[in-house]
């Protein structure tokens, strides 16, 4: 299938199912889907909600018979995936990188090998990644990164290991990074966040480099609140996203630590309880955002929580509050929002796939065969999509 053909059915199923996906599911008190979906949602416990959760294929075949135009969905954003073998990495080159993230780098390395092109890294960090290449046969490597103290580290590290490869700091964004693109060149980008990658895209292009190949991340980062094309395919979309929109691409994770996931409940009913209590002291009924906060609040009284929560806002709580009863609230709401955001997880990576394409159809444009593939398990992280394009 095309990208062309492949993007225009994928929106066309987004846009039918819109009424499912294209929700804030903190807005709601009560579950927003049909009778026949909301029952099944209020039947499922909270442990078959994360089960559900964990599963995009399983997520599916069960809601398929609850929401049209779904069966489709799977062969739509399925990418292939070839495992390849990871190089050996000796000790002196991955110290200080860890485990998770070596294992990314060696696959990322293995799916867009260079031992031709001179290769350029795009926010580069410390240039694990361009240093990997270097190590294993890339002619030389130039790295691009906005933090100074991360390039100073990166030269040393370089330097210290006897490989040929150079950084520039630059804030990709404003500076003028032009003269760093060439045509014998090779692109690279390894999770480069929303407006940083777009960037990428347009002047490694621009600058009609041999190769191109990156894996993105964060869509919603550094750019406008809602969503501009970048494609003229896309650009004829009826679908308008917003950062909400952007951020649901980015909610299928890998399982954190218990600890973490324990307090992340805890945060969110909370939050949800604060909330309960405000509507009810300002006779509002739109959700409103509480500021993000040490997470070391969460270990406190709800109490305590609410009153700090009512400081950031401005709001005067009366002198005798039954915190007990918005808990409660709050532990019912979630109960609400976790089933609301079970039926929009459904189309997260959909909804991947969709800004993806974007991506992928501006390089076409552009003069590239371009080619969308996995480069490693979603085990090892979700932002596995890997954009391939060599100029024709």
């Amino acid at each position: 299938m095309s990208l062309l053909n492949q993007f225009q059915q994928l929106d066309t199923c987004l846009s039918n199912t819109r009424d499912y996906w294209q929700r804030v599911a903190f807005d709601y008190l009560t579950l927003p889907f049909t009778d026949e979906l909301n029952h099944f949602l209020l039947s499922l416990d909270d442990s078959e909600v994360a089960v559900l959760d964990a599963d995009q294929n399983r997520l599916y075949d069960v809601f398929s018979e609850y929401i049209p135009h779904l069966s489709e969905l799977a062969s739509l954003t399925a990418l292939p995936y070839t495992e390849r073998p990871r190089e050996s990495v000796p000790f002196w080159l991955s110290n200080g990188i860890k485990g998770r993230k070596l294992i990314q780098l060696q696959d990322f390395v293995s799916h867009v090998p260079e031992q031709q092109l001179p290769v350029l890294e795009w926010c580069a960090g410390k240039g694990h990644l361009g240093r990997l290449m270097a190590h294993l046969g890339a002619p030389e490597v130039h790295a691009i990164e906005l933090q100074a103290g991360l390039c100073e580290q990166g030269i040393h590290s370089a330097k210290q290991q006897a490989l040929n490869v150079t950084f520039s700091c630059a804030n990709v964004l404003t500076d003028n990074t032009v003269p760093y693109f060439k045509a014998q060149q090779h692109a690279i980008a390894l999770h480069a966040c929303g407006a940083l990658h777009q960037t990428f895209i347009r002047r490694a292009a621009a600058g009609h480099c041999q190769k191109i190949s990156l894996s993105p991340c964060c869509y919603h980062l550094f750019t406008e609140p809602t969503y501009q094309p970048m494609s003229e395919e896309v650009k004829h979309s009826k679908l308008t996203l917003s950062h909400s929109d952007m951020k649901l691409a980015l909610q299928e994770t890998v399982t954190a630590p218990d600890r973490i996931a324990v307090v992340r409940r805890k945060e969110v009913t909370w939050r949800l309880g604060f909330d309960a209590l405000r509507r009810e002291c300002t006779d509002s009924e739109v959700y409103i955002s509480v500021p993000s906060v040490n997470k070391s609040i969460f270990s406190g009284e709800f109490s305590d929580f609410c009153q700090w929560a009512a400081m950031q806002k401005n709001i005067n709580l009366p002198a005798e509050v039954n915190y007990d009863e918005y808990l409660l609230q709050g532990q019912k709401r979630k109960r609400i929002t976790d089933r609301i955001e079970l039926v929009r997880h459904v189309f997260r990576r959909a909804l991947e796939i969709w800004l993806v394409l974007d991506r992928g159809l501006y390089l076409q444009s552009a003069g590239y065969d371009v080619t969308l593939s996995e480069f490693c398990e979603k085990q090892l992280t979700p932002r596995n999509i890997l954009i391939h394009a060599t100029r024709k």
